[in-house]
């Protein structure tokens, strides 16, 4: 599926490089880890806007749009899109320039929905923005 918009949706939320350690039997990175970091960067949104501890609760719309290669410089944005009483949905996107060059590609999409907790683990409601 080709990259149908040139630029990221929301703010950077984390950065880092593709390194030979990451990838699966073919060589490609491993999806678990693309999955990993865009995890990490919507806790780190939704933690913002909870302003404490959050869990992630769900994945969804997830699509691996193209694979990443060792070396890639691979970006997460995040935008946090909706909110309820305790959960945050936070649309992210990967994208990576290749080998630190060129255009940047949307390599992953998904939504990831938190739920800010106390410091039992269980639900609070989200503060006023």
């Amino acid at each position: 599926m080709p990259n149908t918009r040139p630029q990221p949706r929301g703010e950077l939320s984390l950065r880092t490089v593709a390194m030979p350690a990451d990838t699966n039997p073919n060589g490609d990175i491993f999806g678990g880890w693309i999955m990993s970091l865009m995890d990490l960067a919507a806790g780190t949104a939704a933690g913002s806007r909870a302003k404490g501890r959050v869990a992630t609760a769900a994945v969804s719309n997830l699509n691996f749009l193209q694979p990443v290669k060792v070396g890639d410089v691979v970006c997460v944005y995040t935008d946090v899109v909706r909110t309820g009483r305790t959960s945050i949905a936070v649309d992210v996107e990967a994208w990576v320039l290749r080998r630190n060059q060129g255009e940047r590609e949307r390599v992953t999409s998904g939504e990831i929905v938190l739920v800010a907790v106390d410091d039992t683990g269980r639900p609070r409601p989200l503060p006023p923005e």
